[in-house]
């Protein structure tokens, strides 16, 4: 979807403003109530801020107050124009604009956004906003930790994230909306592993420890130690049934699967369940928990009802990873010695195919379509068709870098690749290259990349920071506005359809730095924003004064910086000014997708973030 790419475009024109922030506001069209407020992320603060962090939210209900659920809202953020209450028009104009590549119609920020991730290899993790800092650091922020983290999980409402640190014996719970660490808990000895009940009242944690071997179960509510549990020695993997009734916790280096009653907190029993188990997977399709073991090669299937193994499947020594993909009829598991994967019937508890994959193939991540198979031993990723499980194997890979993720010394637990926003697309972490790829299913390479800085990415997270529903009826977000002043936020419910235009006032920061007054936009002479892939497309502009009107002419210092979303390729070129104050440009897109260009001229004091981007879509000629 277009404006899933779009995030945090922030190219203002300061206002004066330091009002408190306002109440609710309510409109109600269609037999539908939307009930809108913007209120500042942090603590103890009373009005949004520029700069900081605010929850934007929708509360949506029928004319009688029953909250409708399982909506699709989206909503933009865009400079206020006049003195006076945006005018209905304008507003249904500003959403039809939004909804389309256009050439000249963009929002200064786009609340149905994402960031990316990154568990870095250093005592910190890397926050990417994929579109910001053109022409500069896509580095949204840094957040450090205590010791480098070996696994992580986001809480559903992205509000919390819990990482673990082997190295000081401690999970840090950090705050989303500030990017801050708020606690380091103490978590029993070599945290390693994590997991967080659907209900995500528990966090339990797996404690690799040869003397003080078991898990940690954490209350997320208080952030304090609920229980500790001794269970069997070695590596633990934690898996539960959909009720969290029930917490399975293999043990490696007994052999053992440890079944515990959640309710109470107490071991139920050991089964004794193969040589070396290392991997755990639950089935909600047939309620069964899967375990391989690495020294048997044997697939052990646990019915959650019967509390014992009902199957054993047999594979090759060496079976280490195993996962299932949401909704599924098959689970894959991987033999990293053997560079095979085995594909499994959940219904039948038998092995239907053996797939060759790379060397060294440790991790599996899925999107609807594909099964994703990350090798250390090879620069590339292997794809398996999952609607082709079963039949005649359909096998694709692609270049996920220049270098075996294996020549890097990170390691994690987590996922290294995750699958984006986009359906169909996926990002992979490649500690060799120090970057992350950006792939489309059917391309035969990623459409490109992200620096991460120097720094070793371990694993990825996608936080999609799109309106999402948090309470039954109420859709929110979270997002940040770098300068002061007065802006509408644009609404659409497309089913029934419903439209407006909010407002949100945000004040100066004082502890913010000064904002800079920009005195002139970008005024397209253009009209047709579509290009073609591989061909030269041109285009005409004006610099406006904002003021006065009038266009701005001879500037011999004026460039452009073309990107393409997700800022995956980028262009600078020298605009040649033509007759009447009109300039012109031109570059070459290498791909579809939708490109953003933005202008600079030092003589006026214009920056790249100061001037209202142009939109521009290729497609294929």
């Amino acid at each position: 979807m277009f404006y899933k790419f779009l995030v945090l475009v922030l190219i203002l024109t300061t206002f004066s403003l330091g009002s408190a922030q306002e109440k609710p506001q309510t409109f109600t069209a269609q037999g539908i109530s939307i009930e809108f407020t913007a209120a500042p992320a942090r603590k103890g603060a009373t009005q949004v801020v520029a700069g900081e962090e605010m929850t934007v939210r929708f509360k949506i209900a029928d004319t009688s107050g029953v909250p409708l659920s399982n909506l699709r809202p989206v909503a933009w953020i865009d400079q206020h124009q006049t003195k006076d209450p945006i005018d209905p028009r304008v507003c249904r104009e500003k959403v039809q604009a939004f909804l389309q590549p256009s050439f000249s119609s963009r929002p200064m920020l786009d609340l149905n956004a994402y960031f990316i991730l990154a568990l870095n290899n250093e005592p910190n993790i890397s926050v990417i906003d994929p579109l910001s800092g053109f022409g500069g650091s896509k580095l949204y922020t840094l957040i450090p930790l205590k010791s480098p983290g070996e696994d992580w999980v986001l809480t559903e409402d992205n509000k919390r994230l819990y990482v673990s640190m082997p190295e000081v014996n401690q999970i840090a719970v950090i705050d989303i909306p500030t990017w801050k660490v708020i606690v380091n808990v103490d978590a029993g000895a070599t945290p390693t592993r994590l997991a967080l009940q659907h209900d995500e009242r528990y966090l339990w944690v797996g404690n690799d420890n040869d003397t003080a071997s078991g898990v940690t179960v954490i209350d997320t509510a208080t952030n304090k130690v609920a229980a500790q549990l001794k269970t069997g020695l070695g590596h633990h993997e934690i898996a539960f049934t959909d009720d969290d009734q029930l917490a399975f916790i293999t043990n490696k280096q007994t052999g053992t699967l440890s079944l515990i009653d959640i309710r109470k907190l107490a071991l139920l029993k050991d089964l004794k369940i193969g040589s070396q188990p290392a991997a755990i997977a639950f089935s909600s399709l047939s309620q069964t928990a899967y375990v391989a073991n690495e020294g048997d090669g044997t697939i052990a299937a646990v019915s959650a009802a019967k509390d014992d193994v009902v199957a054993r499947l047999q594979t090759d020594k060496g079976v280490s990873v195993i996962s299932i993909p949401t909704a599924g009829h098959y689970g894959i598991a991987l033999n990293t010695p053997k560079s095979t994967a085995y594909a499994f019937d959940l219904s039948s508890n038998r092995v239907v195919q053996t797939i060759p994959v790379d060397p060294g193939s440790d991790q599996l991540s899925f999107t609807k379509q594909f099964a994703y198979v990350r090798s250390s031993g090879s620069e590339f990723v292997t794809m398996i068709n999952l609607a082709n499980i079963g039949k005649e194997a359909n096998v694709t890979k692609f270049p996920a870098g220049q270098r075996a993720p294996g020549e890097s010394l990170s390691r994690s637990h987590a996922a290294a690749i995750v699958p984006a926003p986009e359906e169909g697309a996926v990002l992979v972490a490649n500690p060799a290259d120090k970057m992350i790829y950006y792939y489309t299913e059917g391309m035969a390479a990623p459409m490109g990349s992200f620096q991460n800085y120097k720094r070793d990415p371990r694993a990825l997270l996608v936080m999609d920071n799109s309106l999402r529903e948090t309470a039954r009826g109420v859709y929110s977000t979270t997002a940040r506005l770098t300068n002061p002043g007065a802006y509408d936020v644009a609404f659409l419910l497309d089913s029934p359809r419903v439209i407006n235009c909010f407002e949100i006032n945000v004040a100066q920061n004082p502890n913010g730095p000064k904002t800079v007054d920009t005195s002139y936009k970008i005024e397209p002479v253009t009209k047709q924003g579509v290009a073609r892939v591989g061909e030269r497309f041109s285009f005409r502009f004006k610099v406006v004064d904002y003021k006065t009107g009038a266009a701005k002419t001879g500037l011999n210092d004026l460039t452009m910086l073309v990107f393409l979303a997700p800022g995956v390729w980028q262009e600078r070129d020298l605009a040649k000014p033509l007759d009447n104050g009109v300039y012109e440009t031109s570059f070459i897109p290498p791909s579809e997708g939708v490109y953003y260009v933005f202008f600079q001229s030092l003589s006026l004091g214009l920056q790249y973030n100061q001037s209202m981007p142009l939109t521009i879509s290729a497609a294929k000629p």
